[in-house]
């Protein structure tokens, strides 16, 4: 029932008593008719967690008793991984690139040496890792560092040649200094170059081991203050390993050799080897190769050491791939990587270098992966990452997150999903299984597709904190693959990436998925558990063209209203154009009627998981190329996909692979266009390429990434922004907005005093649809009754509703068409119409009409009894709350400002004017504690949230600038206060903006158990429990990872379920006590 405002009701009998009338009241806030429970306490913004790699890794280190990696990158930033599921993410105030990282072995603590030549103690046993100490060298370039094994003495080298020691409890300098000149004397007429390595004599912690760059080795004593040996060489160095007895160690030089020496031997190497050179005849020196970056000695008791190196390879092969090489008795394995190493570290089972290390993997980090090898194997298979640091496997695209799915549908997703797996894999466990994780408070599961550049689709599990691929789709095995450049002319409307997936649309409860790419294609895509045989897969051809340019718009902000239908003039349906499916030629032999794209023609095997059902295409048009599309939607209870770009808009029932409407942006206005619009004369051109939905280049600033709407950006072919463009979204001197950022984001102002470039821009410029949105509303202003709708909303702040009219009971559905008409509604709003979202009288959320989903793949028999029970009929509302005939609200977001409109009256209930000097870029309207808000993103770097449906501010917090378009493309908010955007090529920074999920970040984080007897024994520290939910042994091959465990039901044969890990990043145990 609806509530009355007692305020308006006693303004009304003052009114009706009084003899004149009162003044008119001063503008104010309405008071809500509905009862709201959110206040500005329930939100706060913070980070979670970040998935992903990192991005331009620089260093690496390992802590052999705590089992944690970390890794540190050219950007400042510091990951901590541990066992799966147990990441950690810090940053370095000054974003300096971090050159070296130490860890204090068991204790919990992390020294890293940045390029700004700064020292940092981390402390990563509190709640959040956190510096301690820092030290600042001011007259010195930190080139090393070297801190040995259960010291408190930390070795800094310098450019100069110098090193300084350094108090690690009290993070001073000690004063003690190894002076160049005192260290080489006489052994050099010239400076060594800077320290390239420091490392102590494995039994003599008293000896100190000085590599300079120009090839000179010393060996110093700290106790009496002078070199005891000097070791010089032709070639510069580059790493220096010991042997553990401390007799012997080997260096890697710049010519490719290594050279080995004996201590006590100084005058020359016991050995020198090309390990990678070819040995010529006669005795002669073998040819130079590039340089050895990295070599690692380790021994073992039973056999052979290990030597371990990158680089070294012969100059004569060009093109060859980076390696790592393995040399092992008389065996010598070349691995080789897709990407650069940066660096790499060998495991052993004992931290004490003094002892035989045994090792038994190598940690590799390259430039875009991390890998893992198992050296106790034949072969030397790779570990199977556990880490979700695939993300970037394909450049992304786009994302979409969705909280509260279906508790079926991760393990769904992950049955289709392990077929998928790549095999070969080494046999044991990863074996970095530091840190913990324990039970947390959410419960919810959450999902997140990845677009990618390739035309693949990833959904990954996003419960809690963790990351986890469940299952990828590659819409490019659709289409034929061109085999050369005579084959290419139908995929020219991109210069690369055809396949590229631009936006996806998906219904989590009936599995319904569609892929719109930047070929202006849309994919159709049905859930089945059955592998399914398509002999030809049904494509339509959808012909969109706008003969029209915009010119202008109405000055005011509410446009004519247009003819109610009713009667005799009620319009007729639209009737449906013909899509030939083969392309024709004009008479001047321009393409035209020609998709982007060739869908095969032949059987094509699909796998369980999401099978392609219709693929739609955009076609040439009088030689021109499809538009890109701009907005997408689908609906599983109506049967139909949506899709528009700024040519118009198409209506396709993907159920008897129709198309229902295929019309101009101008054409839904009818009569009664508010814009004035002028005959576009002819010209060819190009579409933007679909490499700019893949910057992951970071070194410049592209020009998709230079500021503008992200809205406005897609509407023209020929659209360039000019090149003095600042990559920020802040304001020039006059405070205003940059104007070539309103391309085409026609507000209330219209203001036509622009430059006369920005003029040419708009002009080129049209209506686009920018959102879509299926409802079971009312279509216009006089009904009753509520009635299955597509709302429509332009660029150009226009929201038009068109009236669907489905075929009564299922059978019907499948044989009688389905009418889409406009029904004549229409509204204003200024900026480009980002999002719409229906409330009932109450402020519940109506959700679209969806099905359960069902296997279709079912005998005949068993599909029928089922009908009656799990199809919903589509004329119903999906919300049992709403009943026939009782009001809603409809709740529109733009790039300036948001509306509520009361219905069926259509009267704006409630209005606000989000930005002035920025627009919105995402808006979502999500649900968090029981309750709806509305959650904008904003260019200027604000993130917003308004309480429905009042519109009251509730958050309004600077959170980052808008520096790339990366960000505008990803940034989504979902329920529960959740959110994410990708923050790198690489990487998914997820946050949130509830005061609660705020509160168990903190409450729930506590010390882990420690790691004990590192300090007694040689051995290795036990590792720590995974907790009591271990699965079977003969399920180990299945196991998705940790957080899951197996159950038992009584109608089926068990499952895996996840126990959800704790919102809170990677928490190091406290180090044992010991005596030093």
């Amino acid at each position: 029932m609806r509530k009355f405002n007692i305020r308006k009701v006693l303004d009304g009998l003052t009114a009706g008593s009084s003899a004149q009338p009162p003044p008119p009241a001063p503008p104010g806030p309405r008071e809500p008719e509905v009862a709201e429970t959110l206040q500005a306490e329930h939100f706060q913004l913070c980070k979670t967690v970040r998935h992903g790699f990192p991005y331009r890794p620089s260093a690496l280190a390992f802590d052999p008793v705590q089992k944690i990696l970390a890794v540190g990158t050219q950007i400042g930033a510091l990951r901590l991984f541990g066992r799966p599921g147990v990441e950690c993410h810090c940053q370095h105030d000054s974003g300096a690139a971090v050159i070296q990282l130490q860890f204090l072995v068991n204790e919990g603590a992390l020294v890293s040496a940045l390029a700004d030549d700064t020292l940092h103690l981390w402390n990563l046993r509190q709640k959040r890792p956190a510096i301690l100490h820092s030290l600042k060298f001011c007259r010195e370039r930190v080139t090393f560092c070297h801190l040995p094994f259960q010291s408190k003495w930390l070795y800094v080298g310098t450019e100069r040649g110098n090193i300084h020691i350094v108090n690690v409890e009290s993070f001073s300098l000690s004063g003690y200094v190894v002076m160049w000149n005192k260290a080489i004397e006489l052994s050099s007429k010239s400076h060594p170059g800077p320290v390239v390595h420091i490392s102590d004599n494995p039994m003599d912690e008293g000896k100190l081991l000085i590599g300079f760059e120009s090839g000179t080795v010393v060996l110093w004593d700290l106790k009496s203050k002078k070199a005891d040996y000097r070791y010089t060489y032709d070639e510069a160095i580059h790493s220096v390993a010991w042997h553990h007895e401390g007799k012997q160690f080997i260096c890697s030089h710049s010519d490719g050799t290594l050279t080995t020496w004996n201590v006590r031997s100084p005058a020359r190497p016991v050995q020198t080897i090309t390990p990678h050179g070819k040995q010529l005849k006669d005795g002669k020196k073998p040819e130079p190769c590039k340089p050895i970056l990295k070599v690692e000695f380790k021994t073992t008791r039973a056999g052979e050491p290990f030597i371990i190196l990158s680089g070294g390879l012969s100059y004569d092969t060009v093109g060859r791939r980076p390696c790592l090489t393995v040399m092992h008795g008389k065996s010598t394995a070349v691995l080789e990587m897709d990407y650069s190493v940066v660096d790499f570290l060998t495991l052993c089972e004992t931290p004490y270098p003094n002892d035989f290390q045994e090792p038994y993997a190598v940690v590799v980090l390259l430039e875009k992966d991390l890998v893992l090898i198992d050296l106790a194997q034949n072969g030397y298979p790779i570990f199977e990452n556990p880490y979700p640091l695939s993300i970037h496997e394909s450049p992304v695209t786009c994302c979409e997150y969705f909280a509260d799915c279906p508790v079926d549908l991760i393990p769904a997703l992950y049955s289709v999903g392990a077929r998928q797996k790549r095999q070969g894999y080494s046999k044991k466990e990863w074996p970095i299984s530091g840190g913990n994780w324990g039970l947390g408070a959410q419960s919810y599961p959450e999902i997140i597709i990845t677009g990618h550049a390739d035309g693949s689709v990833k959904f990954w599990d996003a419960s809690a904190i963790t990351l986890q691929v469940l299952y990828k789709l590659k819409t490019s095995k659709v289409f034929e693959k061109p085999r050369g450049k005579d084959d290419r002319p139908s995929t020219d409307v991109v210069d690369e990436d055809p396949y590229a997936v631009q936006m996806v649309s998906w219904c989590p409860e009936s599995r319904v998925l569609c892929v719109a790419g930047v070929s202006a294609h849309v994919l159709v895509c049905r859930f089945s558990r059955q592998e399914a045989l398509a002999e030809v897969i049904p494509m339509l051809e959808v012909r969109l063209y706008c003969e029209m340019n915009d010119e202008g718009s109405p000055e005011g902000e509410q446009a004519p209203p247009l003819p109610t239908p009713g009667g005799s003039s009620s319009p007729q349906p639209f009737p449906l154009q013909s899509h030939p499916s083969t392309s024709s030629s004009s008479s001047g032999g321009l393409r035209d009627n020609a998709p982007c794209l060739k869908v095969k023609t032949s059987p094509l095997k699909q796998p369980p998981g999401f099978q392609t059902e219709l693929v739609v295409q955009l076609v040439w048009v009088g030689g021109e190329p499809p538009q890109q599309i701009t907005s997408l939607a689908v609906n599983s209870s109506y049967g139909l996909v949506v899709f528009g770009n700024c040519d118009g808009i198409a209506v396709v029932d993907y159920l008897q692979k129709a198309v229902l409407l295929s019309l101009g942006t101008a054409d839904l206005y009818g009569s009664s266009d508010p814009h004035r619009r002028e005959p576009r004369s002819p010209r060819k051109s190009r579409q933007p390429s679909a490499a700019g939905l893949c910057d992951i280049s970071e070194g410049t600033v592209t020009p998709e990434d230079r500021c503008k709407s992200p809205t406005s950006a897609k509407m023209s072919r020929k659209l360039s922004l000019p090149t003095d463009l600042k990559p920020d979204l802040g304001v020039n001197q006059e405070g205003k907005m940059p104007a070539a950022i309103y391309l085409d984001v026609k507000d209330n102002s219209f203001s036509p005093s622009r430059s006369s470039s920005v003029a040419s821009i708009d002009r080129e410029a049209r209506e686009a649809i920018s959102a879509l949105h299926f409802a079971e509303t009312f279509p216009r202003k006089a009904d009753s009754c509520l009635g299955p709708c597509l709302w429509v909303g332009t660029t150009l702040g226009s929201v038009l509703v068109l009236a669907l009219g489905l075929p009564p009971g299922e059978e019907q559905r499948l044989l009688q068409p389905v009418v889409a008409v406009p029904s004549g509604t229409m509204l204003r709003l200024k900026g480009a119409v980002l999002r719409m979202a229906f409330l009932d009288s109450t402020g519940c959320l109506l959700p679209p009409a969806h099905l359960p989903w069902r296997e279709h793949s079912i005998p005949e028999e068993k599909e029928e009894k089922e009908k009656a029970k799990k199809r919903r009929p589509v004329s119903v509302s999906p919300s049992s709350s709403q009943e026939l005939g009782e009001s809603q609200y409809a709740v529109i977001c733009s790039e300036k400002q948001a509306k509520v409109i009361a219905l069926p009256a259509q009267s704006c209930a409630y209005q606000q004017n989000m930005v002035e000097t920025s627009f919105v870029l995402r808006g979502d309207v999500v649900a968090l504690s029981a309750s709806v808000c509305l959650a904008c993103f904003c260019a200027n770097g604000h993130i917003m949230t308004f309480s429905l449906p009042s519109l009251r501010p509730l958050l309004d917090v600077y959170y980052l600038p808008l520096t790339n378009m990366r960000i505008a493309r990803t940034f989504c908010f979902t329920n529960n206060g959740q959110a994410l955007y990708l923050v790198s090529p690489t990487e998914i920074q997820r946050l949130t903006y509830s005061q609660e999920t705020c509160e168990n970040l903190q409450s729930e984080k506590r010390p882990l158990e420690r790691r004990r007897g590192a300090s007694c024994s040689t051995s290795p520290a036990p590792e720590a429990s995974r907790g009591s939910k271990e699965p079977p042994p003969a399920s180990w091959a299945s196991w998705p990872g940790p957080g899951w465990r197996w159950t038992r039901e009584a109608r089926s044969w068990g499952s895996w379920r996840r126990e959800q890990p704790r919102c809170c990043p990677a928490q190091i145990p406290s180090p044992s006590t010991r005596t030093r």
